[in-house]
């Protein structure tokens, strides 16, 4: 008796841990013309006209959120932890590609105007640095240092003087 009990019960712990182990959590909803919306990214995928292609809604740009603005703290051109993980994601996409960059470096309005200009061009190189050893080509690489005059917020407040510590990719 014993023995029947044992067998069922582990016949019913093995379906149950199949049951779980082929459970997916991602729901998926037909659209028209064949595609494929996952639910939890927005994704539209399928075929284009039955030719077999994959269709995705980040084809035409593989860059779109990432983040193009880099801060950096009071006088430094050290590169902070998520400014990293977004040039590494950046990284590879130019690497699989021919595009330029174009890095504008910027500084707050504290310090002479000599000594900002500086300071952009340091940061503008130190993500230039970065993309370099992450694999994209140095040539492919444009540096530019506007210093204190192109401001992103206007003000002296450190709220506005953070915002302007900053270098753009274009």
């Amino acid at each position: 008796m014993v023995t029947n009990s044992l067998k069922m019960l582990l016949v019913m712990a093995c379906t149950l841990g199949l049951m779980v182990g082929c459970a997916t959590t991602e729901e998926t909803d037909m659209g028209d013309e064949g595609t494929m919306t996952d639910s939890t990214s927005g994704t539209e995928t399928g075929t284009a006209g039955g030719t077999g292609v994959t269709v995705s809604d980040t084809e035409e740009d593989p860059a779109a959120g990432i983040d193009t603005v880099f801060y950096f703290d009071f006088d430094q051109s050290i590169l902070k932890a998520e400014a990293r993980s977004a040039l590494t994601a950046h990284a590879a996409i130019l690497k699989n590609n021919t595009d330029s960059v174009r890095l504008e470096g910027h500084a707050d309005e504290r310090g002479t105007r000599e000594y900002n200009m500086a300071l952009g061009e340091r940061r503008a190189n130190a993500v230039r640095d970065f993309l370099v050893l992450q694999g994209v080509e140095r040539s492919r690489i444009e540096t530019v240092s506007y210093g204190e005059e192109r401001p992103a917020q206007l003000g002296s407040s450190e709220s506005a003087w953070s915002m302007n510590r900053r270098v753009e990719m274009n």
